[in-house]
């Protein structure tokens, strides 16, 4: 995977989910235990690691999660979170950049 396009989606903001997955993708998890994921999963884990950050490690930018069949990363806003899924084979810390400057595109980055 080489494109930020090929990556799976999903933004949390307030009380508003949105999904966007790609069709035909290997390895997917179920649609119904993605919004789970979302809505209770992620904010907990973030929640978590945001506290720990806190307390002398200057704060969280992102963390990245390997499941079996794909890299999920979790980037905070302000309001919720911005998920990112890609193939295991990727390799999440180069697309940081180019998913920081899409958060900034659309007026997300904190």
């Amino acid at each position: 995977m080489k494109e930020l396009s090929d990556a799976l989606f999903a933004l949390f903001r307030g009380k508003d989910l949105q999904l966007r997955e790609r069709p035909g993708l290997a390895g997917a998890s179920a649609s119904e235990t993605d919004r789970y994921e979302e809505l209770l999963v992620n904010p907990a884990v973030l929640t978590l690691l945001h506290r720990r950050g806190e307390l002398d490690c200057g704060g969280l930018d992102h963390v990245w999660i390997r499941y079996g069949n794909f890299w999920t990363g979790l980037f905070p806003l302000a309001d919720g979170h911005l998920n990112v899924g890609l193939e295991p084979s990727a390799v999440p810390t180069e697309f940081v950049g180019r998913i920081r400057a899409e958060l900034q595109r659309h007026g997300l980055a904190g």
